[in-house]
């Protein structure tokens, strides 16, 4: 079965009869799934089930048989972003055992989005059948496509999550298996990056482009397609003219800068690159490292960011704490965006005065969202804009409620492990284990995260009303005093510092209401720059240090492996608050 193909576009179309989906960075791929068992076939035909063994071993109900699905495989980082380098490293593989292991720490997810019957039906049809098949599956690897009527919501979700483009299907199109056609529209967020001109192979027409990381030059990568036949023999010309030829290829000295669209650009290699324009008011000490980073973060057209060159930790300016904000928008934004804010601001970085924040400001943009409570001006931030418009302001870290706004009880449950110092962070790491014992035994769904400072925190995501403030106090008051009563020496709930000794002290009056903690991927105001990361349950062990989770190293951190709190929404719904209640008594 060869997929039906999509046709590219440099504008989404807008109209009653479109409906609109993200388009994910992965594998096209077809799942045939009969009474032999499950298939996944790459578009060129290529049997790919033994490297994904996540998504093919499935118990399927025989009176669902048999189907076939049409979708993208991918490597989610957030719900509408996915990871191809992830998926490549993923693809290539052939042992076994590491397949089974990547499998468990990395799945892959196929995302359907059609469903190919054998007599030609509408897409809405087809699309209704899908999402009707997929929840009969229950398949955690394998999910639904999202579709939208408005172009506004697929744009706005498309920018936060830096979606590699988006697609617009007719609803009344038919599936036409091998076909490239018009009822099926792609549109590809390009990032923009600059460079100088340095190769010209004349060989195969492929041209080199540079970059400045410091004072050391770097190869940015190649393009060879997007001109035009008058821009291509102008480039030509001006190498022959200005350039040295060695063999096929010519070279430049770095003088004349470039724009090329890709969807990424990393160590060296552009993907998808298409030469866009020449940028003669960029000189080549311009296109640097830190630029082509801001690039690929795709900030919003109308974001005007001020002092870029601001330093607001030792060797981290604020221009790199706003690609930071931008890259973790779409982790950091879902925790945000019900919630009175409470910042604390570093106008002129961490070594200069700072202050608490928690009222909306009179200057403030109308996009930034205000929430009138008991007549106080509380800050809201729901969506992009917001976010870097208090990042610009020197919002350096982001303190949450335990409840929505609005609402009078918790929708999590909060344990802090504080430690008397980064030097007896082993005793956070002790207690978090001995609680992820006690809260497994009862069934309870548990994430862990750093404070980003000296100790650890323990969240129990929990739906709004399940449990009043005073239950999840008595709550946490119980773990806290089951851990107290199994090892005095280490812990303790002492209020006093004084008199805690070198103990862990495992603060339950945390949680309460009007009470704050640290936003999960808030950055820190600490000399390493250090960040409140969530954390994978198997990494809270013997040589875990918090100091490792930094501005620098959480972009890269989520690409390998994933975001820990992915699944915090679902937990939500699926917490036994029976066996949390048995702790009550």
């Amino acid at each position: 079965m060869k997929p039906m193909l999509l046709t590219g576009t440099a504008e989404l179309p807008e109209g009653d009869e479109w409906v609109y989906e993200v388009k994910y960075d992965g594998f096209r791929a077809i799942l045939e799934a009969s009474v032999e068992g499950v298939k996944l076939w790459s578009r060129n035909g290529k049997d790919m089930s033994e490297r994904f063994p996540e998504i093919v071993q499935m118990d399927i109900p025989k009176n669902l048989l048999p189907f076939i699905l049409d979708g993208e495989l991918v490597i989610l980082n957030t719900p509408f972003q996915a990871n191809f380098e992830a998926l490549q490293t993923r693809g290539r593989m052939r042992n076994k055992e590491k397949i089974q292991t990547s499998s468990k720490r990395r799945p892959a997810t196929f995302i359907a989005f059609d469903k190919i019957e054998k007599r030609a039906i509408p897409l809405l049809t087809r699309k209704e059948n899908l999402k009707k098949l997929i929840g009969k599956l229950r398949h955690p690897q394998i999910k639904c496509i999202d579709v939208y009527e408005e172009i506004e919501d697929i744009l706005s979700i498309a920018e936060l999550h830096l979606a590699e483009g988006i697609i617009a299907k007719m609803k009344k199109s038919k599936y036409q298996p091998g076909d490239r056609v018009r009822q099926w529209l792609k549109w590809k967020q390009w990032r923009t990056v600059s460079g100088f001109l340095q190769q010209y192979d004349s060989e195969n027409g492929i041209y080199d482009i540079g970059l400045y990381k410091d004072e050391s030059l770097l190869p940015l990568g190649k393009f060879k397609h997007g001109l035009t036949d008058e821009e291509s023999e102008t480039l030509r010309m001006f190498f022959k003219e200005h350039g040295r030829k060695k063999k096929d290829t010519w070279h430049l000295d770095p003088g004349t800068c470039v724009d090329v669209h890709c969807l990424n650009a990393e160590e060296g290699e552009l993907r998808e690159p298409l030469f866009h324009k020449f940028r003669f008011d960029l000189t080549p000490e311009d296109c640097t490292e830190a630029k082509k980073q801001w690039d690929l973060s795709l900030f919003p057209a109308d974001f005007e960011p001020t002092n870029l060159d601001k330093p607001l930790w030792k060797g981290i300016a604020k221009q790199d704490f706003l690609v930071y904000i931008r890259q973790l928008a779409p982790h950091m934004i879902p925790f945000l965006e019900e919630k009175k804010l409470t910042l604390i601001r570093y106008p002129d970085g961490i070594y200069e005065e700072s202050f608490y924040q928690k009222h909306y400001p009179d200057y403030a943009p109308d996009f930034l969202k205000m929430w009138m409570e008991d007549g106080e001006p509380f800050i809201i931030c729901d969506h992009l804009h917001s976010l870097l418009w208090l990042a610009n302001q020197g919002a350096l870290e982001y303190h949450l409620p335990f409840e929505k706004a609005g609402g009078q009880k918790p929708d999590e449950i909060v344990l802090d492990l504080d430690p008397k110092d980064r030097s007896h962070f082993s005793k956070a790491i002790t207690a978090a284990q001995l609680l992820k014992h006690l809260l497994d035994e009862l069934e309870v769904k548990s994430f862990v995260k750093t404070s980003g400072n000296k100790g650890m925190q323990i969240h129990i995501p929990i739906r709004e009303g399940d449990l009043s403030y005073e239950e999840t106090r008595k709550i946490t008051e119980t773990l806290a005093k089951l851990l107290v009563n199994e090892n005095p020496d280490l812990f303790t709930i002492e209020r006093l510092k004084k008199n805690r000794g070198d103990r862990l002290y495992i603060d339950y009056v945390q949680h309460a209401e009007g009470k704050t903690i640290i936003a999960p991927y808030s950055t820190r105001a600490t000399e390493a720059a250090t960040v409140a990361t969530p954390l994978h349950w198997r990494e809270v062990g013997e040589g875990l240090q918090p100091e490792s989770f930094t501005i620098q190293t959480i972009p890269d951190r989520i690409a390998e492996y994933g975001c820990p709190f992915s699944m915090y929404e679902q937990a939500r719904d699926e917490q036994p608050i029976q066996k949390l209640r048995q702790l009550l008594r």
